[in-house]
């Protein structure tokens, strides 16, 4: 098997998943994320494809976000019996790691290592400050609809009515946040984090769904007003230190741990984490389950997740509309899983256990 090194960090010895167990929450449990220290963390993806036809090909999401104040993308490695190529979209600036095999190769298989450092996220909406605007291209790029998050249509009626009244970018920005907390929900049956397609939502009148379907509403609702906003495609690594059970990574097995995140551009702020799908899982999903709205452990989630993140998280990629190199299939809407396709078939990347990849973290001390 070939190995290959990229930008490798050096660790130091492993802690133990149980080192950074929370406390208990109980019903006064502060949610407040605040920067912090830096925390690295090891990633390591293993994918198989168990039922090769012809040329077999996959695509493993890299950590590919480099933001000064809160994540570092700090190289991968790979093992493979395979070829394996990094390949960068540059559009967006997201990385995968495409891996080939012959077509006379009856166990495909590849392991990636990625090396993040990671800390929280809290920005004092109270007081802006002198922060850099984007640039045009910038602007242009987080103002546009995609394939599934239209800026027009029904999705401009909603962000107009829903903004009436309303003066500031700031004022707007926390509006459309109110908004999708109250108006959405988790649907537990929902595959995956959802698919994003936020205009079959309008239409509908079915504003149920997961992250992916919740955050991509606040982001076109966003740009629709004129606010640059994106998402953030990405994996919990951690437990939450808060003692949310419900936002965190709970064991060092995190295959089905991926959330989206989004993010809204503000002048004197810059990029304002937010994050109101997060919300809606606190009030499905945190003990003892189906919470009201205005329990404490909602209220303090709610308050705290326009402007702060807790980043026991890793950030992939921001990008829309991607087409896999050397695919004859479609184009993702966004890429957060792992993907694999024989001669014949993409396969399914929300069946783990048949296709066959798993994902683990471990925290680590940096060198």
């Amino acid at each position: 098997m070939r190995f290959h090194r990229r930008d490798v960090l050096k660790a130091g010895a492993a802690a133990t998943f149980a080192a950074v167990l929370p406390r208990t929450a109980g019903a006064n449990t502060l949610f407040a994320p605040q920067p912090g220290a830096w925390r690295h963390f090891q990633i390591t993806t293993r994918l198989q494809v168990t039922k090769p036809e012809g040329a077999t090909q996959a695509w493993v999401p890299l950590p590919a976000v480099n933001e000064p104040d809160w994540f570092q993308s700090n190289g991968s490695t790979w093992r493979s019996n395979g070829r394996g190529t990094i390949k960068r979209d540059a559009k967006y600036g997201s990385e995968m790691l495409h891996v080939e095999w012959a077509s006379t190769e009856t166990a495909p298989v590849v392991e990636v290592t990625s090396q993040i450092a990671t800390r929280d996220r809290a920005i004092d909406l109270a007081k802006p400050g002198k922060v850099a605007a984007l640039s045009p291209a910038e602007r242009k790029l987080y103002l546009s609809g995609t394939a599934l998050i239209p800026v027009d249509g029904i999705v401009k009626q909603t962000s107009d009515k829903i903004l009436a009244g309303t003066k500031t970018d700031l004022d707007k920005a926390r509006a459309i946040y109110q908004w999708v907390v109250e108006n959405t929900f988790r649907n537990a049956a929902t595959r995956g984090c959802g698919i994003g397609d936020i205009a079959a939502m309008l239409k509908s009148g079915h504003f149920g769904g997961k992250c992916a379907d919740l955050n991509a509403l606040y982001v076109g609702l966003a740009r629709a007003a004129g606010i640059p906003a994106r998402d953030v495609y990405g994996l919990r690594v951690a437990p939450s230190r808060f003692g949310y059970k419900s936002l965190g990574a709970n064991s060092e097995t995190i295959t089905k741990a991926q959330h989206c995140r989004s993010e809204v551009h503000l002048a004197g702020f810059g990029w304002v984490p937010v994050d109101p799908a997060d919300v809606r899982k606190v009030m499905l999903e945190e003990p003892p389950a189906n919470l009201p709205i205005g329990d404490p452990k909602v209220a303090a989630a709610r308050a705290a997740l326009f402007g702060a993140w807790e980043t026991n998280w890793l950030a992939y990629n921001f990008a829309h509309d991607l087409a896999l190199p050397g695919s004859k299939g479609p184009k993702l809407g966004f890429l957060m899983y792992p993907q694999a396709e024989t001669a014949s078939l993409r396969l399914d990347c929300l069946d783990p256990d048949n296709f066959k990849y798993t994902i683990l973290s471990k925290e680590i001390t940096a060198a």
